[in-house]
């Protein structure tokens, strides 16, 4: 059972201290204790933690050392052997400054999941699909705890709070961007990194880089690893490692088919490097956006449906394949997707050709780099 001890505190007032003590075999395994302002709060607290400690295992999990959301992540980030993609390590960092990440493991419901989606949505500054990854990258968490660590995370309130956040409109998935860049987008973009380029030989040549994105389909960051040991030159394809997949962000390497135009780049870079292309995800981006806003492609009060993003060169090279006539299976073959279905999207193109027929720019970029 437990105690009421009243108090008089030094402004007067009286307070009441609540005692919980548990024992076994003669020894204390729980004490818990909380003060209240009046007597009937202090009883009915006594009354409920009573009940609460009359579950199985529950006056084990409550004499444990306390640990938090945060905590659990990051045991999380270090304990994965898997190697954690670069998005969910900072997504993972970023939810550990929300007051959720404070809250006792055992403690927090699908109602705090909840909450904490409409948080990160609250500002606008966040889409439905990307808080729908910050609860994905969570969940990931979530599922390891118990079994692996035995932290009271309950994997049934996350997928709880999917569901009501799915409900709500507080999640959804990404809506399919369909910006292509025109021909004469890019002639601005191709003359300003080749001056960029000549002016400054120790920056990313963002021409050729731009052009390849196009031509091979790749994402920034595949463009950034690709090594020259997994360069199949004889059979046009490279090892694409990593690939990004739903459930396999890592050790998904894939090998992929390069056109010609493509290969034709590949050729031409300077083997200074183990790497094709020596350069940081992060220089591209940042190269890539500045010069769309600089040429006025982009502009700060611009839709993001209409600006143009790097990634879209790859969708603007999946439809150019499409539009010369190459069937799925081809396609897939240089893209790299495994599942059919998610190029069925592409399906309403007709071939009508190859849009960069005649070229002025694969040429040059075609041209062989001094290193």
């Amino acid at each position: 059972m437990g105690t009421i001890v009243a108090r008089r505190r030094k402004d007067g007032t009286t307070g009441y201290t609540a005692q919980v003590l548990k024992k076994r075999g003669g020894k204390v395994v729980l004490r818990e204790a909380q003060t209240f302002d009046r007597r009937a709060a202090a009883d009915s607290w006594i009354k409920k933690r009573e009940t609460e400690l009359a579950v199985p295992g529950a006056i084990e999990r409550a004499g444990s050392k306390r640990v938090t959301l945060a905590q659990a992540i990051d045991r999380y980030t270090d304990e994965s052997l898997k190697k954690i993609g670069r998005t969910k390590a900072q997504v993972l960092k970023s939810i550990k400054e929300y007051d959720i990440a404070n809250m006792d493991c055992e403690k927090v419901g699908s109602d705090d999941i909840v909450a904490f989606a409409k948080e990160l949505g609250a500002d606008g500054s966040r889409t439905p699909a990307t808080v729908a990854n910050y609860l994905s990258h969570l969940g990931a968490v979530f599922a390891v705890a118990a079994p692996a660590w035995k932290y009271p995370l309950n994997p049934q309130a996350m997928a709880d709070a999917f569901t009501v956040t799915g409900r709500l409109g507080l999640t959804g998935k990404s809506k399919q961007r369909n910006r292509r860049p025109s021909l004469d987008e890019l002639d601005l973009i191709m003359a300003h990194f080749g001056d960029r380029t000549r002016r400054r030989r120790e920056s990313s040549p963002m021409d050729r880089i731009t052009a390849f994105a196009i031509f091979s389909t790749r994402r920034q960051e595949e463009i950034t690893r690709m090594e020259w040991a997994d360069f199949d030159e004889s059979h046009s394809r490279v090892l694409v490692r990593d690939m990004k997949h739903p459930g396999q962000k890592i050790g998904n390497d894939t090998w992929c088919d390069l056109p010609a135009p493509a290969l034709a780049i590949v050729r031409a870079m300077p083997r200074v490097d183990d790497r094709i292309f020596p350069y940081s995800t992060d220089a591209i981006g940042a190269a890539f956006t500045r010069g769309c806003l600089f040429l006025g492609i982009n502009t700060e009060d611009m839709p993001d449906e209409e600006r143009l993003h790097f990634h879209d060169l790859r969708h603007d090279g999946i439809s150019r394949l499409f539009e010369t006539g190459l069937n799925i299976p081809h396609v897939a073959a240089v893209s790299g997707h495994r599942s059919w279905t998610s190029l069925k999207r592409y399906t309403h193109l007709r071939q009508t050709g190859d849009k960069y027929a005649g070229w002025k720019w694969l040429p040059i970029v075609s041209m062989p780099m001094s290193a």
